[in-house]
This record gives structure tokens, C-alpha cells and sequence, in this order.
């Protein structure tokens, strides 16, 4: 990756006035249930500072990020939350020079913006928030091992992102990125999100799919696909902490007809959960950093297949409804 000067700016400041409230804690917030159930949790901590959440605009999206972040604000919270909306497109510098248009410097997009904010504030950690059964992502297939798939929230990235800030602050206390979730399954996220105040509705109206509608073509603007892996993932924990998923999706995984493309995700995982997964696939993976624990590791995984395990049920228990 090449970096270069960028004379423009966000079109959002994350810099404070003097006179505004300095926040104690600074997280992401993409109105995913993952940063959802965080911030919800952390909105009833005992401290009297607020809580900073760092929200990207999703394209075309906004109103849901926003009517996900009401949820959190009607919580009977025990601290103030702010909300500091940031563009995920950087102003153009005048030069004439083609801007990265796709989507994979993303995840340092934004947890930069939060690191900047972090720092305008005075807090010394930034929580980025996935779920630890998302942010390991074992390959479903051997095409998806290591980098061939995305690995933004890994344990080894956010070290070495943290690694990278450390060495290029001028202070002696750089900014640290950490996933508090990073030992949770969806589903245990989602319970926890249950614990702190939300209702099943605010769960199933937030935004977790791969391929929301602005990156889809010709597809009807509803948020969630239901068919990507993101989406699987989400209806095995929404399933897990409510016992049933009301979310509307665009498309039922194990639906007849549906185009052979589509059901990539889903026939992935069925062969996935029908396998094994040894000590050895977590090992020869994406290496983990000295300090984590590969027994951890491993246990989180074996209950995100528990959970996922679910659907194969569920599709089971709808083929032979279709039978009869």
C-alpha cells in the first residue's frame, strides 16, 4: 500500500472546543448490532464523562445508523453519549489524482477517524467492536484462508495497528485499538445488548450485512441480504439472545431458486459445519499475537459453530415442512 499527501480534509472535524465535554471512553459505531450492544452496555456505566461514538455514514443508509443510535440514546443510561458523525470519502486535494473509490482501506479509514478523535479528546483506547467469532473469521473454504479474505478487526491486525500508531505518536502515550468483544460469540454479543436495556427490535433494525443495498445491483433497498456470511452470522446470534429473528431480509439462504451465486455463502458454511475444525486449522490460519491464547481462541469458535449449527436445523426443519 502507497500513501500520499492529501491537502483536503473531512468534511467533519473530529477537533473539540475548549468548551465542549471531553469524553472518557471513544468506540466506532456503525449501527451494527455488534457496536449497538457495546455501546448500549457502556451508556449505563457508572462515570460521569461521555461516551464518544465515532459513526462512518453509510451511504444511503444514515437514517437507520441514526434511528439505531436513538436505541441507545433511550436507554435510562448513567452518562451522557455523543454522537460524531464522520464521511467515509476525503475531500478531493485539487490535484487531479484518482481517490481509492473501493471500500478496502475502509477498516484503517475508520478506525484512524476514531484514533484522531480519541486523541482531540485525551482518551488512550479506541474500542473497535466485532465480535470474536467474526473478527478470527475461520475459512469456510480453503480459498477464504489468511488474506484471501478480510481480516480488518483480527486479533493480529489491531496489534499491529496499535504497533503502528505507538511509533509514529509523538507522545509518550500513544492511542491503543482494542476489541472488547474480541471473546464473544454473535449470540453472546447480542444477549449482552439484550442484558443492558435493548428490545429484540432494536436488535433486528440494525445493519449487518457484507452487501448492503449501495453495494448491491438492481437489488430492493432493504439493509440486511440475509444470504452473505455477515448475515448468517447475524441471524445465528439474533436467534441465540431472542430465540427468533424478525429481521426482514432480502433473501432466504436456503430458499429454492435462489441464483447460484448467491448461495455461495450459505453452501460454504453447511459444508463448514458438517466438518471438522482441529487446533491445527485455527494454528495455520492468520498467525494470532504472542499474547493471545489459542485455547480461548478455539473455544470461542467451537460455540460460534454451536450457534450457527441453528440454521442447518432450521433449513432442515423447512425442507421437509416443503416435503409434506
Amino acid at each position: 500500500m502507497d500513501f500520499r499527501p492529501l491537502t483536503g480534509h473531512y468534511v467533519e472535524e473530529a477537533m473539540i472546543s475548549p468548551d465542549d465535554p471531553r469524553a472518557s471512553e471513544v468506540a466506532l459505531f456503525s449501527g451494527g448490532l455488534d457496536s449497538l450492544s457495546w455501546a448500549a452496555t457502556r451508556s449505563r456505566a457508572d462515570d460521569s464523562r461521555p461516551l464518544l461514538l465515532v459513526m462512518f455514514r453509510e451511504i444511503g443508509l444514515l437514517r437507520l445508523q441514526q434511528r439505531v443510535y436513538k436505541a441507545v440514546e433511550q436507554l435510562d443510561g448513567a452518562r451522557p453519549v455523543l454522537l460524531l458523525p464522520m464521511s467515509q470519502t476525503p475531500a478531493g486535494d485539487g490535484s487531479g489524482s484518482r481517490l481509492e473509490t473501493s471500500s478496502r482501506t475502509r477498516g484503517l479509514l475508520y478506525a484512524a477517524g476514531a484514533i484522531r478523535a480519541a486523541t482531540a479528546h485525551g482518551v488512550g483506547t479506541v474500542h473497535i467492536l466485532e465480535n470474536g467469532q467474526l473478527a478470527l473469521k475461520p475459512p469456510l473454504t480453503p480459498a477464504r484462508s489468511a488474506a484471501c479474505s478480510t481480516r480488518s478487526v483480527h486479533p493480529r491486525t489491531l496489534a499491529s495497528l496499535s504497533a503502528l500508531v505507538t511509533a509514529v505518536s509523538d507522545t509518550e502515550s500513544a492511542v491503543q485499538v482494542v476489541n472488547p468483544l474480541a471473546q464473544l460469540t454473535k449470540g453472546e454479543v447480542c444477549k449482552a445488548g439484550r442484558d443492558a436495556g435493548l428490545a429484540p427490535s432494536d436488535l433486528e433494525s440494525t445493519l449487518s450485512c457484507g452487501k448492503p443495498p449501495t453495494r448491491r445491483s438492481g437489488g430492493p433497498p432493504i439493509a440486511n441480504c440475509g444470504v452473505c456470511f455477515p448475515c448468517l452470522v447475524r441471524r445465528s446470534g439474533l436467534l441465540h439472545a431472542n430465540g427468533i429473528d424478525g429481521t426482514r431480509y432480502e433473501a432466504l439462504p436456503w430458499a429454492d431458486g435462489l441464483p447460484l451465486d448467491r448461495g455461495a455463502d450459505w453452501r460454504a458454511l453447511q459444508r463448514w459445519l458438517l466438518g471438522r475444525y482441529t487446533f491445527t486449522d485455527l494454528l495455520t490460519d492468520t498467525p494470532l499475537p504472542p499474547d493471545t491464547d489459542p485455547a480461548v481462541a478455539f473455544d470461542l469458535i467451537r460455540r460460534g459453530r454451536e450457534e450457527l449449527a441453528r440454521l442447518l436445523q432450521i433449513a432442515d426443519a423447512t425442507e421437509a415442512a416443503d416435503a409434506a
